[in-house]
């Protein structure tokens, strides 16, 4: 006798259909499970064993083979103990199989028969819009997050004996049903706010600017000039996550951890990876790749603390993702890409010591020390940064002053309004979110100069030696602060901004 029954696994941020066929042949005791099952898979026999025999269900006997098809793909994780478990009681008769074609089941069983939440029940709940079955059933802790997407009914259950009853009889309890809009309601409190920040009026503007266009900023300054201070309080000027970030977001974290207690995120992540971090943390690895900072980072920030000092590789493979807005990772058994559209904010001294430039205090630096720390951070690298800013030391009488800075929700205000404008001007192109992710057409269409500006661009570029690169860099930041300013064109001030955040290009003899 064979059964059938499905669940589903995950190629990256991605779910495809895995089917579970169970064999049972009466014959001496045996088991066998195929279909490219890693080794949390292949152990989940003893597992079902005690759970079906504690739930009170029957255990077929004799030679029993399961397969999960497609057999060519690596199945990873403990999340197909359910549906392994619904295959054995399937063809032992005590569920009733044509039920079963229309439900994926998911979850980890416990000795116990109770059910333990999986990692990754998001991207499958998204999944089920192209899938044929229309109903989910996932553990009760995971159950919230399987219903956000509302493209099937989900059950969750805490038992493997509740789940063989909703599949024979789908009324005996109602699905689960959620209010994702209430997620967006609540805004939790921050810690942080740019008021509690002393001086630096010029590197907030540059913030609010790289906040208003989602660009790249590098803040260069001595050792306790405000540069932490400034980036762990950027979020609390970004836009809100739209719904559709929301569900990306939270689906990359499902794959990277058990997220059952925390529902939808939607707050913009902020990760901060130590200097140490090896290039497989950083944008993802393992014998099967999972999610690494950069996409933990994705449709949030991603800060770079004492930019120098990360390994030289490491900062290399940032290319890709600050480049492409995802992250390609090729191993022998796969190849995933994972998104990685984040803004990365780094910060670093602007020589060993930290106090060159410094008219407080005496550099100890050599020209040549100077010049093999900065080169740490490659030409191509800081192409890809659009926005570079000095960090000065505060003075006293800032530091002193009675008076509190402008606050992060007036920031975000300002900020907010001018992303508003770049969603009406993306609004055909839905891979497009703002100024940064322009391209070359869109450069030429939404940034158009006058003569004027074009002559001090001219001399700019020719002065500094800019790149391409930084060319359509000063052009993208130049159409955010017009747009903050809600010009409808690029003036020359607007332009001279925008040159003056390439402050590491006027250092190339150092590069």
């Amino acid at each position: 006798m064979v059964s059938r029954c499905y669940s589903a696994g995950l190629r990256g941020i991605h779910a495809y259909e895995v089917t579970v066929e169970t064999r049972m042949d009466p014959s001496t005791p045996k088991y066998f499970i195929v279909g490219l099952p890693e080794k949390a898979v292949k152990e989940s026999f003893s597992r079902l064993l005690s759970a079906i025999k504690s739930s009170g269900l029957h255990m077929p006997g004799g030679k029993i083979i399961q397969n999960l098809a497609p057999a060519d793909i690596p199945k990873e994780g403990s999340g197909f103990d359910l549906s392994l478990a619904m295959g054995l009681l399937a063809v032992s008769g005590m569920v009733n199989e044509s039920m079963l074609e229309d439900t994926v089941l998911i979850g980890e069983l416990a000795l116990d028969g109770s059910l333990r939440p999986s990692r990754g029940i998001l991207p499958v709940a998204i999944g089920m819009k192209h899938f044929r079955q229309k109903r989910l059933i996932v553990p009760s802790a995971n159950a919230v997050e399987a219903a956000m997407p509302g493209y099937c009914s989900v059950w969750g259950v805490d038992k493997l004996c509740d789940a063989v009853q909703i599949v024979n009889d789908p009324a005996w309890r109602p699905p689960v049903t959620i209010d994702v809009d209430q997620y967006f309601r609540v805004r939790e409190a921050v810690g942080h706010d740019f008021s509690e920040v002393r001086g630096q009026a010029h590197v907030k503007r540059a913030l609010e600017v790289a906040a208003a266009g989602g660009h790249n900023i590098v803040m260069i300054g001595p050792p306790g000039s405000g540069k932490s201070m400034l980036a762990k309080r950027f979020p609390t000027i970004l836009p809100d996550l739209t719904l559709e970030e929301a569900m990306e977001t939270t689906a990359i974290y499902s794959i990277y951890e058990d997220i059952s207690d925390q529902g939808l995120i939607t707050r913009r992540p902020f990760r901060s990876p130590h200097h140490t971090v090896s290039d497989s943390a950083l944008v993802g690895g393992g014998r099967i790749p999972r999610p690494g900072e950069v996409s933990l980072a994705h449709n949030g920030v991603l800060f770079l603390d004492e930019f120098p000092e990360f390994k030289k590789n490491v900062l290399e493979v940032l290319r890709q993702p600050l480049e492409d807005g995802q992250v390609t990772i090729s191993r022998a058994l796969t190849s995933l890409t994972y998104p990685a559209k984040f803004m990365l904010i780094a910060a670093m001294n602007p020589c060993p010591c930290g106090y060159s430039g410094d008219p407080q205090h005496e550099c100890s630096c050599s020209y040549g020390q100077i010049q093999h720390y900065l080169s740490r951070i490659s030409g191509p690298m800081l192409d890809r940064i659009d926005i570079h800013i000095e960090v000065p030391t505060v003075s006293y009488e800032e530091l002193s002053g009675r008076e509190d800075s402008e606050s992060s929700e007036s920031i975000r205000k300002r900020v907010e309004a001018a992303r508003n404008i770049q969603t009406r001007r993306f609004s055909s192109n839905p891979r497009i979110h703002c100024n940064a992710h322009m391209g070359p057409r869109e450069i030429k269409r939404h940034c158009t100069l006058n003569e004027e500006c074009r002559q001090l661009l001219k001399i700019a570029l020719t002065r500094l030696g800019l790149s391409a690169r930084a060319y359509t860099r000063i052009l993208k930041v130049a159409r955010t602060i017009a747009d903050l300013d809600t010009a409808a064109e690029i003036s020359a001030s607007h332009l001279s901004e925008a040159i003056h955040y390439r402050n590491l290009d006027r250092r190339r003899d150092l590069l």
